[in-house]
């Protein structure tokens, strides 16, 4: 039911928009920027109904007001993080239903990165909007968050169908690629996986959204209950938690 277009900003976030084709209903995921997307919107004829927020950062919320002003649309966001999200009319959390046109979203508290990070998952569409939870290859930085709380809220993601296509928020995934390779070399869906991702970006192409049955093969952030990646780590033994917290300290220092 759901028409998703890709809309890249600023250096390498994508903002998504999001049109429910039975009622038109329209959203505009995490706009980092405005007039980009309200271009983009009257290009495709599209009237913009909602703002859907997975986070606070300025690179997620900075073209709220903006477009809201343009549109009238209805901002959701998430409930833990109401005072940081501008503009946010209906608040959301873990287990609730966005209802969105004729379709809706579970909406799944994923803290780590900040505190009050939320995730959107449209399951009649094979679509989650993770913000910056999961990137392909990757998982964000915890900056208001333990390792512990964001291995949970991967979990969570983790849980969803293999044939769930992750729209996340950065165009990350060679630079993901090149350190997962350093942890897990030995990984060769994750060799085949780099080089696919290196010819799809010499091509200028995007790599998201990738599919979430090849994330759990080849993405180390979700491969941290796998033995052999904990061995590959010096850690046989360790915590999935323990691996977890190794493998984003890495990535940090990477």
């Amino acid at each position: 039911m759901l028409d998703i277009r890709q809309i890249p900003v600023l250096n390498d976030n994508y903002v998504y928009l999001v049109r429910e084709t039975e009622s038109g209903a329209t959203a505009v995921v995490d706009p980092a920027v405005a007039a980009p997307v309200l271009v983009e919107a009257q290009r495709l004829g599209w009237t913009i109904t909602h703002i859907l927020n997975t986070h606070h950062h300025g690179d997620h919320v900075g073209g709220n007001m903006e477009i809201q002003a343009a549109t009238g649309c209805h901002i959701v966001g998430p409930r833990a993080d109401k005072d940081r999200i501008p503009g946010i009319q209906t608040q959301v959390g873990d287990g609730d239903r966005c209802t969105f046109g004729q379709d809706e979203a579970t909406v799944f508290d994923v803290p780590g990165h900040t505190r009050g990070h939320i995730a959107y998952w449209f399951a009649a569409d094979d679509a989650l909007f993770c913000g910056d939870t999961l990137f392909a290859l990757g998982c964000g930085r915890l900056f208001e968050g333990t390792p512990a709380q964001m291995w949970k809220s991967l979990g969570k993601l983790k849980a969803l169908p293999d044939e769930t296509r992750v729209y996340c928020a950065h165009e990350y995934t060679q630079a993901n690629a090149k350190f997962a390779l350093s942890v897990d070399g030995d990984n060769a869906a994750l060799v085949a996986r780099a080089e696919e991702i290196d010819a799809t970006r010499a091509r200028g192409k995007p790599t998201v959204p990738s599919i979430l049955g090849i994330e759990k093969h080849t993405n180390p952030f979700l491969r941290a209950d796998d033995p052999v990646l904990a061995r590959n780590l010096g850690l046989g033994g360790a915590s999935a938690e323990e691996v977890f917290a190794e493998v984003r300290s890495r990535k940090d220092h990477f």
